[in-house]
């Protein structure tokens, strides 16, 4: 199983275009990708860079044919032109997708900076090696406290989701509002945390919870403990970034480490200001 998370910047390259097919062409040359988690995706955003507020979550969609699309809007205002504007995250599977859960992250007031509404995306999907719950997220960016409460969210949704493995529900009738799926504790988190791996919160997400809850572990420092993380934003993009560094991360459950096989970055694609990773499981 492969799977790639990207930051897109709206789909923003360094050259200041936007180009949602050249994203997807970017992941695919990275691996042939079963699971894709995008961060910063648009619609009806014409004020964004290089964008003319064209509905990325459709463009997605029809650019990548033969694979479930699934979408969380942090942000959903009027637009001009009376529909929506549109920013969020998206997952796309091509393994069949079971229960789909959109949660609200907090977003407790910070009046010393701007912020905006954040979301996690969960999904079941029955994978080869069973069902497992892929998440993705892209937490505040300007507001440390906001962060670290929804880190906090992210641990709580995390530990509900294993409690469900471990009390199965009643079973209800197939096709009615109750029906009951396969509920894992098993747990892909991907995404852009807004924390680099010095930061408190990258320890704290993945600290036990409980005795029963299997821990959420950076799955670069578990294949690569004595090596810091590979550069995954700001390796290009000068005018943003004065120097690169990481803030982009895949985690997974202990229960899922052995299956770990490799994780890397594109090091070369230039179509956003963060560079994709791969993970592959096996």
């Amino acid at each position: 199983m492969k799977l790639i998370t990207w930051n897109t910047q709206w789909s923003c390259g360094v050259d200041g275009k936007v180009d949602p097919a050249r994203i997807v062409s970017d992941a695919r040359e990275l691996g042939d990708f079963d699971v894709l988690c995008l961060q910063e995706v648009a619609a009806n955003f014409p004020g964004l860079k290089g964008s003319h507020g064209e509905n990325q979550f459709d463009l997605f969609a029809r650019l990548l044919p033969g694979y479930t699309a699934l979408s969380v809007f942090g942000v959903d205002l009027p637009a001009a032109d009376g529909g929506r504007a549109l920013f969020g995250n998206m997952i796309f599977c091509r393994y069949p997708v079971l229960r789909v859960l959109r949660h609200q992250l907090p977003w407790p007031p910070d009046t010393a900076v701007v912020s905006m509404p954040r979301v996690l995306l969960e999904v079941t999907l029955l994978s080869p090696f069973g069902a497992m719950r892929v998440m993705t997220t892209h937490l505040e960016y300007y507001s440390q406290p906001q962060r670290a409460a929804q880190v906090e969210a992210v641990r709580s949704i995390h530990a509900q989701a294993c409690a469900h493995a471990r009390h199965p529900r009643m079973h209800a009738q197939v096709g009615s509002t109750f029906e009951v799926f396969d509920e894992p504790a098993g747990a892909i988190l991907t995404g852009d945390f807004n924390f680099r791996q010095d930061d408190p919160l990258h320890a704290r997400l993945q600290h036990a919870i409980d005795p029963d809850t299997p821990r959420l572990v950076d799955t670069w420092s578990h294949l690569y403990p004595n090596a810091v993380h590979r550069h995954n934003v700001g390796v290009y993009d000068r005018e943003q970034w004065p120097e690169p560094f990481t803030c982009d991360f895949i985690f997974a459950s202990e229960d899922l480490l052995s299956r770990v096989r490799d994780v890397r970055v594109h090091g070369t694609t230039q179509a956003s200001d963060h560079q994709p990773q791969l993970l592959e499981l096996g």
